[in-house]
């Protein structure tokens, strides 16, 4: 009976040493990690040691509002310059392509024309009526003073005189237009560039025709200034009350996610477009150099209004299945899931809250350390 006794208190000791061991680490002396029950709520969980799991109350910031819009990059119009041959003819010579970086006064394409020849005769004709009529106004003078003729006929002489250096004049002026050397004239018209820039549009070829008089375009070849350019965004219309003329923006690249450019809101398109219901919202930025035609931006529109938002330590914020999300204290152990929209990083490893968070609200500051709980039961 004895030995039975004994028996039954050492099966009862070693039972009681299993239940201990469930909850005390003999390596550490310690308790065990906190273990996560799951409640009816998915989006709450309880742990055994919430102390395990530090909180911090949500900050404040004020800042402007935002109204983030999409657009692409365009010409400004107003630098833009068409390259044009005033003289008629068929192209010998192109210097320069589409795309081509060209500096003011740089040599594009040359114009083989017939205009030349009927201009330079016209102003060797002209030249020569002039010193006709001049010579004749001279000889008018001095018979006038010896009394020879009334003074009708010298008046007569000089406007002869002053109609023939009109008309020389202008056959001059034409020649510069057409860009003529008189001392060696050519048939051959060369064209410069007006302005330096980048040619945006080419409209000849070798061997075709270019003019003023042509009856398609006469425009050979559009130079812009791309030192500065428009960025033309979409706006809704119930948006439009939160844009101005004046109103700065925050532009950002597909292209340079790192680049963060400034411009102004200098245009609010009078129409809307009837299926969209948005308007043309055009900015002036200026171009660093890395911004090219038709590339897609985002822009972010600063209102003169603020508003207040939470901010959260950067850690405080899980990422999951393309969603944001915080944990907040309920208590008794408790902690609820909430889906914020996370926005702009901050100093110090902060982060600001736009939606689903109120200023002051405490959440788990490390939320990686209780997700991983949670994962592992």
């Amino acid at each position: 009976m004895k030995k039975m006794l004994t028996t039954a208190c050492c099966v009862a000791a070693l039972l009681w040493l299993a239940g201990c061991k469930k909850n005390f680490d003999p390596a550490s002396g310690a308790a065990s990690p906190a273990q996560a029950v799951e409640t009816g709520d998915a989006g709450v969980v309880t742990v055994d040691h919430p102390e395990q799991y530090p909180t911090v109350a949500a900050g404040r910031i004020d800042e402007p509002e935002k109204l983030d819009v999409t657009g692409s990059v365009f010409p400004d119009v107003s630098r833009e310059i068409p390259v044009i041959s005033m003289a008629n003819g068929r192209v010998v010579d192109i210097r320069a392509r589409l795309d081509d970086n060209v500096k003011k006064g740089q040599l594009l394409f040359s114009v083989e024309s017939s205009d030349i020849g009927a201009a330079f005769d016209t102003y060797v004709k002209a030249q020569a009526d002039e010193q006709l009529a001049n010579k004749a106004y001279e000889r008018a003078k001095d018979l006038y003073a010896h009394g020879a003729i009334a003074q009708s006929m010298l008046e007569q002489a000089e406007d002869t005189e002053k109609d023939a250096r009109a008309d020389l004049t202008a056959a001059d002026e034409q020649l510069k237009i057409f860009g003529v050397d008189k001392e060696h004239p050519s048939p051959i018209v060369n064209v410069y560039a007006p302005t330096s820039g980048v040619i945006v549009a080419q409209n000849i070829t070798e061997a075709a025709a270019a003019g003023v008089s042509l009856s398609g375009t006469a425009t050979a070849f559009t130079i812009a200034d791309l030192s500065r350019v428009w960025i033309v965004c979409d706006v809704y219309e119930n948006d439009l009350q939160k844009v101005s003329l004046g109103q700065e923006a925050e532009i950002k690249f597909t292209a340079y996610p790192d680049r963060i450019l400034t411009g102004r809101v200098s245009d609010i398109g009078p129409v809307l477009d009837p299926a969209m219901r948005t308007a043309k919202v055009r900015i002036e930025v200026a171009n660093p150099g890395i911004l090219r035609l038709g590339m897609f931006v985002t822009a972010a529109l600063k209102s003169r209004t603020t508003a207040t938002r939470a901010v959260v330590p950067a850690s405080a914020i899980l990422h999951l299945h393309d969603r944001e999300w915080v944990f907040e204290p309920v208590g008794q152990g408790q902690f609820k899931r909430v889906q914020v929209d996370g926005g702009a990083m901050l100093p110090g490893g902060q982060q600001e809250i736009l939606s689903g968070l109120a200023p002051g609200q405490p959440v788990v500051k490390d939320v990686l350390n209780l997700q991983a709980t949670v994962e592992a039961q």
